[in-house]
């Protein structure tokens, strides 16, 4: 009897095992690790000791997944039975066998689990994962493990957030951040991580954002002050130099110079008293709102890269109902003007509506160069005329040239230099109508112009480029070295480049005229160049595009671009447009050197491209038709809410195939001023009448000179008497 009631309790303890599922695994089967039950004399748990360091933070994050939720269902008590959760255990009750089943709920369990210490909550836990199998360990598992995770950012300070996130190079996975949490929500929200991602791409500041016009009075007269106190860089005295602008100037075709010394709009006449803003639609001149966070400067910046790289919309119109040669092409903040070999001047508003026609040259127009609302135009006819923007009347006829005005430049408000076939150079004063000084040296026709402060930098057929003082009106260096024609010259001040008939470039130091180095690489004439910081883009009639660096004068990027003569170069801090020869308009990236896109379709030729960062305007033959395409890269307006006026993948679609152009709307009149005189009719008299004309202005202009030579022996007579 005694030896039955000692093995009593063993026995008990073999049938309590027994009915664990850890007893039930087959014996082939190798034994699972036991879970180690901790002894009551265990004064500690072993723990593992692991040094925690932080890691760099990659260059790209990986996209954040959602915060951690609580993804296990919870027990499904529909069909519990009442007494598991308060227990089924009574004195009075004899199923001895019910009260062994239910005698404890789960209440008394949960009561007795909060009154044992850490280390008895450990054994009494390990004793019954032991006893579980697998499909209860993953149920365990699932539970427990999103309650082991936790969000660093929740404990972290705003400032070390706000630097980690600083690391996120991919606007996507910031904008993706968001979604993580609410507490993510308001640390990407927050403008400095945004800042850090403006800065990383290098987004300048928005085109439209203009000034007001206080700020405009205080930019004109700080530009005023300076021009008093204007010294020659080069150490010759300047007594009345002037500032040159080239912003105002706007984007020109023939040579882009975007060197800016003032702002974009530092122009005294406000910007919506122009004639552009008058005759435009309320709907195109909402600008959007100001930009004020750098979360939405990223936002607008973002969107007019995208609409680069593979949207915009576009508007084709037909700009001359004859067909002429587009010679030169400007756009300004206010306007798009448009030279032809017709002796026509058209002017359009920024959205491509005709506003004016310019009629009062003879011949073809081959050079011209806006400032603000005053444009300076010469050509075949041997005049510079000088031109009213808003009333579309001609101020000053400037005579004195005996050949072509084949190129022109402005210096401030006043001074105009215009190079001419007849090998002179010479400085107008704009606002008195007279010439002030006649630069004379080259030997054979004056090609192109470029001016940097109070320099003015001409290169000729001679195969010479001179630097000439405007101020001054005299030559201080002649650059010589090409052994051929120069057919582009660009100038920023420390440097100037020019590109001959010879095929090479050569850059060169206007303080000594020392030549620098010589760029070697096109087969053909170098006709187009600009120069921008310490990068050269060079384009040559071997339909070649190439990026060369100044600081090593070696070749960045190698380009095929056309199939024949580059035409029309331009390019910024983050592309390269092009228009050749062969009808196509390619945009690059200036820092890879691949191709973007093609704007457009093919057409039969592209003769001039300009474009800024919400804008490309394209000047092409189509069909037979002169044509201006205005390509437009502005995200869509928001309202105050920052609510978007139309979808933005809406202007993507619409002008993304470059298959599917726009119809071309065909010719309209200008809405101001008369309306322009075509010769029409029989080719031989049209050109018998334009002959006449001709005739007449010279024969106009030679009686101008006489009667200014005969004026001026008078005055010598009486001066000498």
């Amino acid at each position: 009897m005694e030896q039955h009631d000692q093995d009593e309790p063993s026995n008990r303890l073999t049938r309590t095992a027994s009915k664990s599922f850890n007893n039930r695994w087959p014996r082939a089967t190798a034994a699972r690790p036991r879970l180690a039950t901790p002894n009551a004399s265990t004064t500690d748990l072993p723990t593992l000791s692991i040094k925690i360091s932080t890691p760099s933070p990659p260059a790209s994050p990986p996209t954040p997944a959602p915060s951690p939720r609580i993804t296990t269902k919870a027990p499904d008590w529909s069909t519990a039975d009442p007494r598991e959760d308060c227990g089924g255990l009574s004195l009075d009750d004899d199923d001895t066998h019910s009260a062994q089943t239910n005698g404890v709920g789960y209440r008394q369990m949960r009561a007795m689990f909060q009154t044992l210490d850490h280390h008895e909550r450990q054994r009494m836990l390990a004793e019954i994962l032991n006893m579980c199998d697998g499909r209860l360990l993953s149920f365990v598992s699932g539970f427990v493990s999103p309650r082991l995770r936790h969000d660093p950012m929740h404990y972290l300070p705003d400032e070390l957030c706000l630097r980690v996130l600083g690391y996120i190079d991919d606007v996507q996975t910031l904008a993706r951040s968001a979604q993580v949490s609410r507490r993510w929500r308001e640390l990407v929200s927050d403008d400095m991580a945004w800042k850090s991602l403006c800065e990383r791409h290098a987004y300048r500041k928005l085109s439209n954002e203009t000034s007001d016009p206080t700020t405009q009075l205080t930019a004109t007269a700080h530009s005023s002050r300076l021009e008093q106190k204007f010294q020659h860089p080069y150490g010759y005295l300047s007594r009345t130099s002037q500032f040159h602008n080239p912003a105002l100037a706007g984007l020109s075709s023939s040579a882009p110079d975007l060197t800016m010394l003032l702002s974009m709009t530092a122009d005294p006449v406000n910007p919506i008293s122009t004639l552009a803003a008058r005759g435009t639609p309320s709907s195109q001149t909402q600008r959007r709102p100001k930009v004020i966070t750098y979360r939405s400067h990223f936002k607008q910046r973002y969107q007019v890269e995208t609409a680069w790289r593979i949207g915009g919309s576009l508007d084709t119109r037909q700009i001359t109902p004859d067909q002429g040669v587009v010679t030169s092409l400007h756009l300004t903040p206010n306007y798009i003007i448009v030279a032809l070999d017709n002796a026509k001047i058209h002017v359009f508003d920024p959205v491509g509506r005709h506003l004016r026609c310019l009629q009062g040259h003879v011949m073809g127009v081959w050079a011209m160069v806006p400032y603000g609302d005053t444009l300076v135009s010469g050509g075949c006819d041997r005049d510079v005329r000088v031109w009213d923007l808003q009333s579309g009347q001609a101020v000053h006829m400037l005579r004195g040239h005996t050949s072509t005005v084949r190129c022109l430049k402005m210096s401030g408000t006043n001074i105009a230099i215009s190079g001419s076939r007849d090998t002179t150079l010479r400085i107008w004063d704009i606002t008195n109508g007279i010439c002030k000084h006649v630069l004379v040296g080259h030997q054979a026709s004056v090609r192109c112009l470029d001016i940097h402060g109070d320099l003015v930098v001409s290169g000729s057929y001679d195969t010479t480029a001179r630097i000439w003082s405007i101020s001054e009106g005299r030559c201080l260096r002649t650059l010589q070295g090409h052994f051929s024609q120069i057919y582009a010259v660009a100038f920023d001040g420390k440097r100037v480049a020019t590109g001959s008939l010879d095929t090479s470039v050569r850059i060169w130091d206007p303080r000594d005229g020392r030549c620098l180095a010589q760029l070697q690489g096109h087969t053909s004439l170098v006709g187009q160049l600009q120069l921008r910081n310490d990068i050269l883009v060079t384009g040559g009639s071997d339909g070649s595009v190439r990026v060369w660096s100044l600081q090593t004068y070696s070749a960045i990027h190698r380009l095929a671009a056309h199939d024949n003569s580059v035409t029309s170069l331009q390019f910024d801090d983050n592309r390269i447009v092009s228009g050749g020869s062969d009808g196509r308009v390619k945009v690059w990236d200036l820092e890879r050197g691949v191709l973007i896109r093609e704007l457009g379709s093919p057409a039969e030729a592209v003769w001039r491209v300009v474009f800024e960062d919400e804008k490309a305007v394209v000047l092409a033959s189509r069909n037979g038709k002169t044509v201006m395409e205005v390509w437009s890269f502005a995200p869509p307006t928001e309202d105050e809410f920052g609510v978007s006026s139309r979808p933005y993948s809406h202007s993507l679609a619409h002008a993304s195939s470059s298959m599917s152009m726009p119809a071309i709307t065909p010719y309209e009149d200008p809405a101001y001023g008369e309306r322009p005189r075509w010769l029409g009719g029989d080719p031989e008299k049209a050109d018998a009448a334009l002959a006449q004309q001709q005739d007449e202005s010279m024969s106009d202009a030679y009686d101008w000179h006489a009667r200014n030579d005969q004026d001026d022996a008078e005055r010598f007579e009486e001066h000498n008497v």
